[in-house]
């Protein structure tokens, strides 16, 4: 069995390893090529195109990158037509997949997609491609299932896919002790920082938590370097500081951390799915988040806060981001208290919503089991 799998950022990588595991231990013989990332590659993806020459976040930046991107989309469905996959596995990226979902579909290719667009979010419009274009949905977030059947999909939740990937990684942790030896770090809280992994996210957020983190010196803040970015772009900003920065260990990192300052995405769940108290932080590019606002139909931008529908984790937006907002939350996270205690209390009920684990596992024999493989 052929697959062709498509993914176009860290997250998708982290999600398209695991899965590309679980279908290796279904089906031994499958032939699997990949848009990716060094994850998927060390699972045994033959990956032709890595996602960090994909990355591009905003409307502007997208309208400004728009030759690259159409290069991509002809590239993308040559290969796809000279390799024939017997099904196209889509995750997430949805600017990119949703196109490639209608051209597999054309093209008599059976396409399922893993992990839901952002659509109940903006664009529900896409609920049409996706229902005309797509052969399965998989999705990942407990009120998805609910979204697509008002208009009459029938979608299957798989549970979220973090919960794998952090017991995997947990397994091979060292302990506390060895992990501040290794890195040089002293006895003190250690605080995470996730800036992002793009590096219009990295310039707009790490130089305020960099100017943050000086007025707690009883604290040491490490930064998790994004995989997609080489150490010297962080020079720029962390030059003479003294700030620790790591790459490749962020899940170690969140396991020994106190607290975190960390930008909206992703991360943010990870974040709490580590019982890490967080203040979520974000600044666009102005235009960008103006028609955002005009376009976006949810109340909260943390993952967090979605799923559980109220304020779990504090988000600074925009203008209300800056030090004295982002000191003042941090310190109240950080200290012993209500707040810090409440946090840790709903990121347990959070963890019972995402359905606990096995999705990645659950989810390649599902999709196995539509291709018709025996003993799926």
């Amino acid at each position: 069995m052929k697959y062709y799998i498509i993914v176009g950022e860290a997250s998708g990588d982290l999600h398209g390893s695991n899965l590309i595991k679980h279908i290796f231990e279904r089906d031994a013989e499958a032939d699997i090529r990949a848009w990716g990332g060094d994850l998927m590659e060390a699972e045994g993806a033959d990956v032709v195109k890595h996602y960090r020459d994909l990355a591009f976040m905003g409307f502007v930046e997208v309208a400004a990158n728009l030759r690259t991107i159409l290069k991509n989309f002809d590239i993308c469905k040559a290969d796809i037509l000279k390799y024939q996959p017997d099904v196209l596995i889509l995750i997430d990226y949805p600017g990119f997949n949703l196109r490639m979902a209608k051209f597999a579909h054309q093209n008599g290719i059976k396409v399922f997609y893993y992990i839901s667009p952002q659509i109940w979010a903006w664009k529900q419009s896409r609920v049409k491609q996706i229902k005309a274009y797509v052969d399965e949905m998989y999705v990942i977030l407990p009120f998805e299932k609910d979204f697509y059947a008002k208009f009459g999909m029938d979608v299957t939740f798989v549970g979220h896919p973090l919960i794998d990937a952090v017991e995997h990684f947990k397994k091979d942790f060292s302990s506390r002790e060895s992990f501040l030896s290794e890195n040089e770090l002293d006895d003190r809280p250690v605080i995470a920082i996730l800036p992002g992994s793009r590096k219009q996210e990295i310039s707009k957020m790490l130089p305020l938590m960099l100017n943050v983190s000086k007025g707690f010196p009883e604290y040491q803040f490490v930064i998790a370097g994004a995989p997609s970015q080489d150490p010297e772009y962080y020079e720029t900003f962390i030059a003479g500081s003294g700030m620790k920065i790591i790459f490749g260990k962020t899940y170690q990192l969140l396991t020994y951390s106190h607290s975190a300052m960390v930008t909206s995405g992703t991360a943010t769940l990870e974040t709490a799915i580590f019982r890490v108290p967080q203040v979520v932080c974000y600044r666009g590019g102005a235009l960008s988040v103006i028609i955002a606002r005009l376009l976006v139909k949810i109340k909260y931008i943390a993952l967090v806060n979605l799923i559980m529908d109220r304020e779990v984790v504090k988000e600074l937006i925009q203008s209300n981001l800056n030090k004295k907002t982002l000191s003042r939350e941090f310190e109240a996270i950080s200290q012993k208290g209500n707040q810090r205690d409440k946090m840790l209390a709903d990121y347990q009920e959070l963890y019972e919503k995402l359905g606990g684990k096995g999705t990645s596992d659950l989810t390649a024999k599902l999709m196995l089991k539509t291709l018709g493989i025996k003993n799926a």
